[in-house]
């Protein structure tokens, strides 16, 4: 499995465990391989468990009736995606595919509620991982619902540095992986948009890319745009 690259993001799902028990749930797993743009659940479709990410990168959407696609979140190696219903019940509320070439093990809802009930940090982690995700969609709904495509920007840059955001000289580096169209994707806008925009910023020396990851120079300018300060 690949290194866990998110050093303020959640923990390992796998993280605490005993060898003994990791080969426990890896023995209750079915691995798959998933090409980029591939789909592994779509919102709606009957959930059966989750997927845990041993390489790559999955991007989970919500597709609006119209087409419009909201980006809630990118998750990497070590991370689970598939919940809430993370034992096998309802139906999937949101679609997830491969942003990157990747690799997951499905873990059955039936496999995995026996396994929590004999590995405790395994249900920890859990549950760990449903906290970081909820405030993860709490703090996109907040942004969506109540901030211009400018301030959504600022917000999300914020946000991001906050989850996985490694202090290093010049300034705080997003340690995660987003291209343009990423960050698009998750504030609603256009690409070129977010293109124009991170521009401006780099311009005025708040920021600058490194191919896809952003060095944040000015946080505290950043912090003080119109509708961050509160909640960032």
């Amino acid at each position: 499995m690949e290194a866990f690259p998110q050093p303020a993001g959640p923990r390992p799902l796998l993280h605490g465990l005993s060898e003994l028990e990791r080969n426990l749930v890896l023995e209750q797993g079915r691995r798959r391989v998933l090409y980029r743009g591939a789909t592994l659940f779509t919102q709606e479709a009957p959930n059966d468990g989750i997927w845990l990410i041993e390489t790559g990168r999955i991007r989970v959407f919500y597709a609006a009736p119209t087409g419009r696609e909201i980006t809630l979140a990118y998750w990497y190696p070590g991370n689970f995606v598939g919940g809430p219903e993370v034992f096998g019940t309802g139906t999937h509320s949101w679609s997830g595919m491969a942003a990157s070439n990747s690799t997951v093990l499905h873990l059955p809802g039936a496999a995995l509620r026996q396994l929590v009930t004999k590995i405790p940090a395994l249900a920890f982690g859990i549950i760990d991982g449903l906290t970081f995700k909820g405030r993860c969609y709490s703090a996109l709904a907040q942004m969506l619902g109540t901030r211009s495509i400018t301030d959504r920007l600022a917000f999300l840059l914020m946000h991001l540095s906050g989850l996985y955001g490694v202090e290093e000289e010049g300034g705080i580096l997003i340690a995660a992986d987003f291209t343009h169209a990423d960050l698009a994707h998750m504030v609603g806008a256009t690409r070129q948009w977010v293109t124009i925009s991170l521009k401006r910023l780099t311009e005025q020396g708040i920021v600058s890319t490194r191919r896809s990851q952003i060095l944040i120079q000015r946080p505290d300018v950043l912090a003080r745009m119109p509708g961050v300060r509160k909640d960032a």
